[in-house]
């Protein structure tokens, strides 16, 4: 039994996860309503509201498994990347806990945590295999050569996927989260070929990904619109944008396949979410003979038994982090 902590966000999570990957748990307390009136995420008040809900997100993971503490294997927590704040919260909780219970601590990269989501579904993909990690704070392509062999092989240059609907959305007075209300705009009979709207680094190459011109490229377009016009347009608007980034998306993550020489792909983080890219990729990655695997939505958003299931492929090779565990915020330093 591994139990799953993951606070790197606006998502307080704990999950219990067994042995033959069973979700056995899956408990989300979310921060929408905390930040919605900012338009985004605020890194103190995400921090305030984990420490408010953690003990009992973790004490209803465990009741909802019917297990207790004693029953408990291994804790995997999110170590990092995210905010730095949120972070130290579910990495205190889970050292007070190893250390009070003797209960083994794995620390999780967040990131790589999301190329896991699948070992929760039926007939998970075994390495290798190419995964794509589409969030609000990451966009990146990775080669998974074995379960613990991962190796970053392309990665945004500055906005992530997620944050560039999340100011897209912002811009034309849309709620937060931007990737649902932009979706749902969309669904509204939104043309998505009425604006051409740029698709960055599309021909660049490699397997980097930009967003932050497609963003800029979008305030130029609506730059003085009345309101009146933007809320007219808004589907449109939505789609063309929502179509640039999907385009975008799914090139690269067929182009990495065909690099590294894969017939298998996987997708994960929020904004693998989307039903427009779960359409496209699905389509096209049939076409040029591609297997491509999506998590439940559920399990696409962050959450703890994506860390609970990489903390288990962790712990069962040994692996094991001491109190001397440190949260970190970048994508860069990968400890584990």
């Amino acid at each position: 039994m591994v139990l799953g902590i993951e606070t790197s966000c606006d998502e307080c999570a704990a999950s219990v996860v067994s042995g033959n990957m069973e979700i056995l748990s899956n408990v989300v307390s979310s921060q929408v309503e905390a930040h919605r009136p900012y338009g985004g995420v605020v890194p103190e008040i995400a921090s305030r509201e984990h420490l408010k809900t953690i003990v009992q997100v973790v004490e209803q993971a465990l009741d909802d498994a019917h297990i207790g503490l004693d029953d408990v294997n291994a804790i995997g927590v999110t170590q990092g990347p995210g905010l730095i704040g949120s972070l130290l919260v579910g990495v205190s909780f889970a050292k007070a806990v190893s250390m009070a219970k003797g209960i083994p601590l794995v620390g999780v990269d967040h990131v790589a945590a999301h190329l896991f989501a699948v070992q929760l579904e039926p007939d998970p993909p075994e390495p290798p295999f190419v995964g794509l990690v589409a969030s609000g704070g990451h966009t990146s392509l990775y080669l998974v050569k074995d379960h613990l062999d991962i190796e970053l092989i392309g990665a945004t240059k500055d906005d992530a996927a997620g944050e560039a609907f999340d100011k897209a959305a912002k811009m034309l007075g849309l709620p937060y989260p931007g990737g649902a209300s932009i979706e749902r705009e969309s669904q509204r009979n939104g043309n998505p070929q009425e604006y051409k709207l740029p698709r960055p680094m599309l021909k660049s190459g490699d397997l980097h990904f930009s967003f932050s011109g497609l963003k800029t490229a979008l305030l130029h377009l609506v730059k003085g619109w009345p309101q009146e016009r933007v809320n007219d347009e808004l589907p449109h608007l939505c789609a063309s944008f929502q179509e640039a980034v999907v385009d975008v998306l799914v090139e690269k993550s067929l182009a990495a396949t065909q690099e590294h020489g894969q017939g298998k792909l996987i997708i994960s983080g929020g904004v693998a979410a989307n039903a427009r890219l779960r359409e496209s990729l699905g389509k096209q990655a049939e076409k040029r003979g591609v297997r491509l695997w999506v998590p439940s939505k559920q399990l696409c958003t962050d959450n703890a038994a994506m860390v609970a299931a990489l903390a288990y492929f962790m712990f069962t090779e040994g692996r094991r982090s001491d109190m001397k565990m440190e949260a970190y915020s970048t994508l860069y330093r990968r400890q584990g």
